[in-house]
């Protein structure tokens, strides 16, 4: 901050607030990015949370400390009449130097989120930690349902029994796709319908607890696995390895599409990396940057990946860090094809 004479950073965005708190939330309404509290680092390190009375009690109380951070309340009523009251309590706090936000908040603050989020990318061992305990719930989560499920359901009742053990483990499906025959083979992102699975299945989620989401893809067949199933997941599982292996640290986004392209290419499926996006940096955000021919974003150590290669009918991903000594597996998922 005394680099940029900045006076000091307000974070309003769910992810950004789960990430300097360790893991807490200032979530409540889940149709939005801006949070229900903000939090406030002032140039000399004193970090503030700034909130309305409805939200600042629950807030300390909940997800944060008073000790780490100092409460600052406003009243919800001045908060609806000015938008931009975040910065004006944080101007009142530091009356000079430029003030940066992560979200839009007001004109006396500039959106720097480029400049915010890399400081986030490289995990520390207690984000690691909480990190590869979600991915072994969610990977326990998606691997028990297809113990449990059978064909005749629909994709409705599928989501349903997937995201509810998600959420009594207090990971919230961000994402979470379920398709079935026909329109696994048409549709990338096959949101869930009323449609009944007979024969093919897809399951897909993006689980967020504490702050931090883990990806991961499941693929199943009802009765004897058809050849070309096999041939086109088996593809895409030697795509997702040959992504991971190819992820080192330094290593750029462009660098990475490339290994992914020649992995397609030697799997026999060249035009599919033009079908859908591959993945890319993970951690706070489901995908902080996606790997493409022109990224400029390079592998940051203890930096999280999630790559998700698909294939007409088919998918495979993982989440995994990029540790000091070699990949950290988030999820564990088993790739081979689950049969019913």
């Amino acid at each position: 901050m005394e680099a940029n004479g900045l006076g000091g950073v307000l974070l309003n965005s769910q992810h950004n607030f789960a990430w300097l708190t360790g893991g807490g939330s200032n979530t409540v309404n889940r149709s939005i990015e801006n949070g229900s509290g903000t939090i406030f680092i002032r140039r000399d390190g004193k970090r503030f949370v700034l909130a309305s009375n409805i939200e600042i009690e629950r807030l300390v109380d909940e997800e944060l400390s008073a000790h780490d951070f100092e409460p600052v309340s406003f009243d919800w009523r001045d908060e609806k009449a000015s938008p931009d009251i975040a910065v004006t309590t944080a101007r009142r706090i530091v009356p000079s130097g430029d003030l940066i936000s992560d979200l839009p908040l007001g004109a006396g603050a500039r959106p720097a989120e480029g400049m915010i989020a890399p400081c986030r990318f490289s995990l520390t061992d207690k984000e690691i930690g909480r990190y590869v305990a979600l991915g072994a719930d969610a990977t326990e989560v998606v691997e028990r349902a297809f113990g449990t499920l059978s064909p005749g359901m629909s994709e409705l009742e599928i989501a349903s029994a997937v995201g509810g053990e998600l959420i009594t483990r207090g990971i919230e499906p961000v994402v979470l796709l379920v398709g079935s025959d026909e329109r696994l083979l048409r549709f990338r992102h096959p949101v869930p319908t009323s449609k009944v699975w007979n024969k093919s299945l897809m399951v897909a989620i993006c689980g967020k607890r504490n702050g931090l989401i883990a990806s991961v893809s499941k693929v199943g067949c009802a009765g004897k696995i058809p050849d070309e199933l096999k041939r086109r997941t088996d593809a895409a599982v030697n795509v997702l390895d040959t992504a991971f292996a190819a992820t080192t640290v330094g290593e750029s986004g462009s660098g990475l599409y490339e290994a992914i392209a020649a992995a397609y290419l030697r799997n026999g499926f060249a035009d599919e990396i033009g079908n859908h996006h591959q993945g890319g940096a993970a951690g706070y955000k489901s995908r902080d940057w996606v790997a493409h021919p022109a990224s400029r974003e390079t592998v940051q150590a203890n930096q999280a990946f999630a790559w998700n290669p698909t294939i007409a009918g088919t998918k495979a991903e993982q989440t995994a860090i990029v540790g000091p000594d070699g990949t950290i597996p988030v999820t564990k998922a088993d790739t081979a094809i689950y049969q019913f």
